[in-house]
């Protein structure tokens, strides 16, 4: 649960350019929603396809397409997802990357682009994870086929890199996803997945939320739980639960903890103390945002336990980071 989708729409990331686009639009390949098809489905481009996919025959140097990261960071793993494409996938893909300026044009001719995935065949019908070596921060993705056809996802797994000068003199929602905020484990997911907590955006159904099975097992301190690590440590002010769309399984209650530690290699979060009171066991209100003010000083990650079960939309965590973890950031900012 620790890599996030650097390229998904959730965060702001976008496809700015592509050769050709004749029969899938292009904006489909960073849509957060997993791909659906409808054999038979016709419409005057033909087929209605869920992704990208470009007309027949193009050409000894392939069609391609520009990526704008909604979060910049370090790239490990690309999914090339060419589900529901079998008779018309690409034949194979390399993914090259780049680092611009907010403004730059990322299809002109003066970028330097550094390819990252080198060549590779590609699967039908099939997510294509492909491995990422170098590790430096990026701001664009360009996939470049081989041949023409049709993609219906690319993901690009990595980790968050926040510009520290975003991060000076001001309060930061820390455990957002487009901060570096990560949920590490939860203690169960059966209708929805907890890594939806630190989404940007607003919820806007029960579906986009955290959602765990009807405990029976139900006593005074029956509760499920999750862990969400934040990039840097911070001092928190404001912890905020949003249980939107929860009408009649919103949680009951919530007691926040957090920790000053951070894993080791050999024991991960399991052996990690969340001994620092931060919100103290609270009664919530169903379908509602509710804000809570706090006061925990150089807290790096959250473990949020719902009473007696889950149903939780958004977890927020604001603060300001302390010096130690600005001084952290400036660090991974510069060796990136």
């Amino acid at each position: 649960m620790t890599d996030v989708d650097l390229a998904s729409r959730t965060v702001g990331g976008a496809v700015v350019a592509a050769s050709d686009e004749s029969f899938g639009f292009k904006e489909r390949l960073v849509d957060p929603s997993e791909p659906a098809f409808v054999p038979g489905t016709y419409d005057l481009r033909g087929e209605v396809v869920d992704g990208w996919e470009t007309r027949r025959h193009a050409g000894p140097d392939g069609d391609w397409a520009i990526i704008r990261l909604g979060a910049p960071g370090r790239l490990h793993t690309v999914d090339v997802d060419t589900r529901f494409f079998s008779g018309n996938h690409p034949t194979a893909c390399a993914v090259d990357a780049c680092t611009l300026d907010r403004t730059q044009d990322p299809a002109g001719p003066g970028v330097a682009w550094t390819t990252v995935v080198e060549s590779t065949v590609l699967k039908a019908d099939s997510h294509n994870l492909l491995a990422v070596r170098d590790h430096r921060r990026w701001t664009h993705l360009r996939l470049r086929l081989q041949s023409d056809g049709g993609v219906a996802r690319m993901r690009a797994y990595g980790e968050v890199v926040p510009d520290p000068a975003l991060w000076s003199d001001v309060t930061v929602e820390v455990s957002g996803l487009e901060q570096g905020g990560r949920v590490e484990w939860c203690s169960d997911s059966f209708y929805s997945s907890a890594g939806v907590l630190v989404a940007p955006n607003r919820p806007h159904n029960m579906g986009d939320g955290w959602e765990t099975r009807r405990r029976r097992d139900i006593g005074p301190d029956t509760h499920d739980a999750v862990i969400i690590s934040f990039a840097v440590p911070a001092d928190l002010r404001r912890i905020e639960i949003d249980t939107s769309y929860f009408v009649f399984n919103a949680s009951a209650e919530v007691s926040v903890l957090g920790s000053r530690s951070r894993p080791d290699r050999e024991h991960g979060w399991g052996r990690v103390a969340f001994d620092v009171p931060v919100l103290p066991r609270t009664r919530l209100i169903a379908d509602s945002r509710q804000v809570f003010p706090v006061d925990a000083r150089a807290v790096a990650a959250l473990r949020v336990q719902a009473y007696p079960d889950g149903g939780i939309a958004r977890v927020r965590a604001l603060g300001v980071p302390t010096e130690e973890g600005l001084a952290i950031l400036r660090r991974r900012w510069e060796r990136s």
